[in-house]
């Protein structure tokens, strides 16, 4: 049995771009492309986070990292509008919560074939979270090191970067990197992986050219290197980066040396969610309208009213995070507190949503 994930028109040889209209979201209906055996990437606009969903010609499937705490049920969400019913592999990259947040959410959610992160463990709740969620479904953890093969399957290939070694200063070097191989097509998805592991990866020989290339770490001035660019000499440059985040991303200097390197640049914080797909051939770019930007953050639950009466604040129990009714990543309902007051919020040590701005 298949395992869900439509496709999409059928793509020309050329490059080409389209965008969808307002209300819709980029990639929703794309079951017309069976015949042409087509490779979708969906790149989520989660914010300041990293969500990426893989469909494969023969119906299989793999999601690297689910976004933060907070986007888990809008995950949830935009899976199932894909017609997801089984997550293949599941990738989490590093152990930093707006990679790995929302993971319990999918393994909860979804059956799961094979599920990658690499040896390394954190004393976060979210980390807590994902291993206590991969047990209760009785899923195996399995160690995302450099040169193992995930799939491969005719003219498809699916084989790890990095990690390289097993010990790092910094988490995010012990990025999981994928690489993702359709006849004459490539992708390569890169975490949060930075300087020293872009190092590692060009002394290890792999063969790192991309066609599409998820830039590291949101577009930090500690990721993409000259070299690494160089080798992996990129058409498309995707980042994924929340608007105004508190962390100066993309850098201006990121972004210099990736337009210098001939890639065409996209933003989800400006372009929405991004869906290419790829006949083996040719790859097709079809992206949200910038302008009604649904991305993937749309209610996945009613909202429930504080006490009294009053609007007030929500709080995410898990995420420590309080938003406002109206916003568009409210937690389940199960994982919710009402606070009547904007000070009771932070009085009980939560933290006000990026997003909403409460």
């Amino acid at each position: 049995m298949l395992s869900g994930c439509s496709n999409g028109n059928p793509p020309s040889p050329q490059v080409s771009r389209e965008a969808s209209g307002p209300g819709q979201v980029a990639g929703e209906d794309l079951s017309r492309d069976s015949a042409r055996a087509v490779l979708a990437v969906h790149f989520l606009d989660v914010g300041q986070a990293d969500a990426i969903l893989v469909c494969f010609p023969r119906g299989k499937t793999m999601l690297i990292d689910a976004g933060s705490n907070d986007d888990g049920p809008a995950v949830v969400a935009y899976l199932k509008r894909q017609g997801i019913k089984k997550i293949d592999l599941l990738i989490g990259t590093h152990p930093h919560e707006d990679h790995i947040g929302g993971l319990d959410d999918v393994i909860e959610e979804f059956p799961i074939g094979k599920f990658y992160m690499p040896r390394v463990t954190n004393t976060t709740r979210t980390f807590e979270d994902v291993l206590l969620a991969a047990r209760a479904r009785g899923v195996k953890t399995t160690a995302a090191v450099a040169g193992l093969r995930l799939l491969e399957d005719r003219n498809l290939e699916v084989v790890l970067a990095a990690p390289c070694r097993s010990g790092y200063e910094e988490l995010n070097d012990y990025s999981a990197v994928t690489r993702v191989t359709y006849r004459n097509t490539s992708f390569l998805f890169t975490g949060d992986a930075g300087a020293e592991s872009e190092r590692e990866m060009l002394a290890s020989g792999a063969d790192l050219k991309a066609d599409v290339l998820k830039v590291g770490h949101h577009g930090s001035h500690d990721s993409s290197t000259d070299a690494f660019l160089k080798k992996v000499a990129p058409r498309f440059a995707v980042i994924s980066v929340g608007a105004n985040n508190d962390y100066g991303h993309p850098h201006p200097e990121t972004i210099a040396k990736l337009s210098a390197s001939g890639a065409q640049v996209y933003r989800t914080d400006r372009d929405g969610t991004l869906v290419f797909t790829s006949d083996g051939e040719g790859i097709t770019l079809r992206e949200t309208s910038s302008s009604a930007r649904p991305g993937v953050r749309s209610p996945t639950a009613p909202v429930i009213p504080a006490p009294g009466g009053q609007d007030g604040y929500i709080g995410n129990l898990k995420s420590k995070k309080f938003h406002r009714p109206t916003c568009s990543s409210l937690p389940a309902p199960h994982n919710r507190v009402n606070f009547k007051t904007r000070d009771e919020a932070l009085r009980a040590n939560y933290l006000p949503c990026r997003n909403c701005k409460p």
